[in-house]
Order: C-alpha cells, then structure tokens, then sequence
C-alpha cells in the first residue's frame, strides 16, 4: 500500500542510530521482519530509501531503526518531529517472523532492528528467541536488556560470531534462522550456521 503517514516519535536508541515511531495507516498488517520504502523531499529533491520494520506488531503505529551514515536521507529522518508526515509504501519482503516455535536471528550493524522486533514478537506469542548481534558501537541496548530478562538469549559481539553461533542453534523442531545485514555479514552469518550444522533454510534479508 500507498500512504501518507505521521511521525510519533524520533528517539536515539544508540550511537548514531534513531528509531522513528510511524502512525500504520488502516489496513497496514507489516510483520516484524518485513521492509518499508518511505520518500520525501530532500535538497529539494524527492528520494526514497527502505527500512525494515523494527516492532513487533504494527498495531496503530511501527517503528522503524534508522543508522545516521552522513547521509541527507537519514539525517532528514532524524531531524523529523511528531507529527510530521512522510510516504511510506509497503510492507515488502517475505523473510519474516510467522510464529515459528524457535527464532534464531543472526544480526550486523542496522540488523539489530528486526532482530529485536521478531525475538519480541516470538516471547509474546511464547516462543523462544536467541539473538546473536555483531556491531562494535551497539544499538537498541535496553530492548536487548529486557530480551534477557524475559528470557532471551543475547550475544552482543564486536568480533566473530561462530562460537555464539554454534551454541545458539539447537536443532531442535521449529527452529528458524533469521539473518539480517549487509553483505559481508550475510556471508559470515550463513557460513556460521552450516559449520553450527543448521539444517534449515535461513529467511534472509541482505541489505547490500
């Protein structure tokens, strides 16, 4: 879907990283996982950028997780306040959270977003969540936090992910791996999981 959408809520959720809160227009059912392409005009130019859904739900608003790069889009994005509008079209993509009974997110960098959205959503539909988060300057700290105490396994790493990796997957029925970053990332995380011997396919959403 097509729609004009307003802000709630730009707040910092780590180093150079901002979550902005969006109102979800009616009939908007994105799941934790999925992606948005939001536009607006910028330098007196229109431009567009996509951004993956970083709520667990998008019951009345979503939020997604935006990495200040030094770029005019994000920067335009940070600087939004409550109530300003953008365009949003979506959701897109299809490698999402649909209630399976162990979610296994492999994250790097602007990853951590859906990482955190879809083990949210899988502790409050009473699932288990591990989560294995590579990033030398890490955001979104206090859901992380909170993703422990509920019961989550965190691994939080500046260096290789193998090891956590390796314990994080069980094999255990129901298992899924998410794996969410950019290239480099994609490929450490996919090599990870066939040396831990998951035997799935992962749902993955490579951000280039």
């Amino acid at each position: 879907m097509d729609a004009t959408v307003a802000v709630r809520s730009v707040t910092e959720v780590g180093p150079d990283t901002v979550a902005v809160t969006l109102d979800s227009p009616a009939g908007f059912d994105g799941k934790p996982g999925q992606f948005v392409k939001l536009t607006a005009v910028v330098g007196d130019e229109e431009e567009s950028r996509f951004y993956t859904i970083s709520s667990p739900d998008t019951e009345g608003s979503f939020e997604t997780t935006v990495g200040l790069d030094g770029g005019d889009f994000s920067a335009h994005l940070a600087a939004l306040s409550e109530g300003d509008e953008i365009e949003m079209a979506g959701p897109f993509g299809d490698d999402y959270y649909e209630g399976e009974a162990r979610a296994l997110v492999l994250a790097g960098g602007p990853g951590v977003g859906p990482a955190v959205a879809i083990a949210e959503a899988a502790l409050a539909a009473g699932n288990e969540a591990a989560v294995v988060y590579r990033d030398d300057e890490p955001a979104h700290g206090e859901r992380l936090d909170e993703l422990r105490e509920r019961g989550a396994t965190v691994v939080v790493t500046g260096g290789a992910i193998d090891s956590a990796v390796a314990t994080a997957v069980t094999g255990r029925d129901g298992e899924q791996a998410f794996v969410y970053g950019f290239a480099d990332f994609v490929d450490e995380a996919s090599a990870a999981l066939e040396a831990a011997g998951y035997a799935g396919d992962a749902k993955v959403e490579n951000f280039g």
